[in-house]
């Protein structure tokens, strides 16, 4: 069995929005999300910003009944809180109601795929103890004491968990948790489940939410942020000569997807559709994709030859564009040498440049930024990019949205991740 896969809602909580309807708002009018870091003192660190939700969404009148089965929303994670928030607006978009998975479906046909990461608050205690107890002979004190519950939140898989309980989703649930790739990796699985008859719907994409010490010293000591700590806004500029590290960021990002007989047989509107996926893996260094851009260039042509499209049928590519000196060269090349004649033609541009890095989140906002742009035929630009690198020579778009004559018909979506994992989406307009 292959099955038309389409999209049915949309929900993201960013840094520019607490919706759909405001983050695009926002990148079509090219704001920046990007500001002093204000939740914690971050006076001692060398970078001092990043890309803030303002405050957590209220969560009141969201599935209600459901607190009974994972616990006061005052004890959720802040990722696990997006999450919920994000998927309340897709859930209704699509039809949903407070009666859960059934209100779309058998709730064993409805299933999740989320990408998320380990909760950092356990890595951090596990290096405070690791630091107070340098030197002893015993590991014991190291490992921290955390109750079950607490443990449990840590895992990758408990925002999925949150969810399948919240909506009473009886299909498989999938954790996909590969740093930058992961809501990527998780659409490209809720696409293969529904495709191929396991699910009739999906919820999928990805949550996030790096603004805290532990994470801002990590990234820091590896040299991947930027430092512009005098103009904070301008301080994420992919593709620009000038570029000098990624900004940390937060958010959610969540689709549904589904069978498109299934979603007509209920009445759904699509809002576009998933055409293909493609992944790989650089085998290179862990943080550095390679300089011949072979890793993206295996996703991509991966991702049309799934699509069952030449590459010239890509008119947008929302691009990975981290504002990183090797991730923006790299995918530059992967490009030119994936998409040939055409790399010259289609239109390109960074939502990063505003969003700043969600990274477990960062390819379900992106794609929801491809939907919106195959809805409008409008394509939103890079802010930032004021002087061009010479070596990224290809039609990357600078501040300002750009109307499409006659719209959009394809649109790609990448992600390059920290490991080497990477992920290459296709989208198409609603039929």
């Amino acid at each position: 069995m292959s099955r038309k896969v389409v999209v049915t809602g949309l929900g993201a909580v960013t840094p520019i929005g607490d919706d759909v309807a405001e983050t695009w708002e926002g990148l079509v009018a090219g704001r920046s999300g990007v500001r002093n870091i204000e939740r914690f003192d971050a006076s001692g660190f060398s970078t001092r910003f990043a890309a803030q939700v303002s405050s957590l969404p209220s969560l009141d009148g969201i599935w209600a009944q459901a607190s009974e089965r994972w616990g006061a929303v005052d004890q959720l994670d802040r990722k696990s809180r997006l999450m919920l928030s994000a998927a309340s607006e897709a859930w209704t978009q699509a039809g949903g109601d407070e009666r859960g998975a059934v209100s779309l479906g058998h709730p064993e046909r409805v299933g999740i795929c989320l990408g998320s990461e380990v909760g950092r608050k356990l890595l951090e205690e596990v290096a405070q103890r690791s630091a107070r107890f340098a030197g002893t002979e015993s590991l014991e004190p190291v490992i921290p004491h955390l109750p079950a519950g607490e443990m449990a939140r840590m895992r990758p898989s408990h925002p999925a968990r949150v969810l399948a309980a919240t909506l009473g989703c009886q299909g498989p649930t999938r954790t996909v948790s590969t740093a930058c790739t992961s809501s990527a990796g998780a659409i490209a699985e809720a696409l293969y489940l529904v495709r191929r008859g396991s699910l009739d719907v999906a919820i999928c994409g990805g949550t996030d939410a790096l603004v805290e010490g532990f994470m801002l010293s990590g990234f820091s000591l590896l040299g991947a942020l930027s430092s512009r700590n005098d103009a904070p806004e301008r301080a994420s500029r992919p593709f620009d000569l000038e570029r000098d590290g990624f900004v940390l960021s937060e958010g959610a990002g969540i689709l549904i997807v589904e069978a498109e007989e299934h979603a007509r047989a209920r009445g759904a509107v699509p809002l576009g559709r998933i055409l293909g996926a493609g992944l790989s893996n650089n085998a290179y260094r862990i943080t550095d994709s390679p300089p011949d851009g072979t890793g993206p260039l295996v996703s991509m042509m991966a991702a049309l030859e799934d699509a069952r499209l030449a590459p010239d049928a890509v008119d947008y590519i929302n691009a990975h564009g981290t504002s990183t000196q090797m991730n923006d060269l790299s995918e530059t090349r992967g490009i030119r040498r994936a998409l040939g004649a055409q790399a010259e033609q289609v239109r390109i541009s960074s939502s990063k440049s505003m969003l700043g890095h969600l990274v477990a989140a960062c390819g379900a906002v992106e794609a929801i930024a491809c939907i919106k742009s195959l809805q409008t035929g409008q394509v939103h630009g890079t802010i930032n990019l004021e002087n061009p690198d010479p070596e990224c020579d290809l039609n990357y778009l600078a501040s300002g949205a750009e109307a499409v004559p006659g719209g959009l018909g394809v649109a790609l979506s990448n992600s390059f991740g920290f490991g080497g994992c990477n992920a290459s989406l296709v989208f198409g307009a609603a039929p």
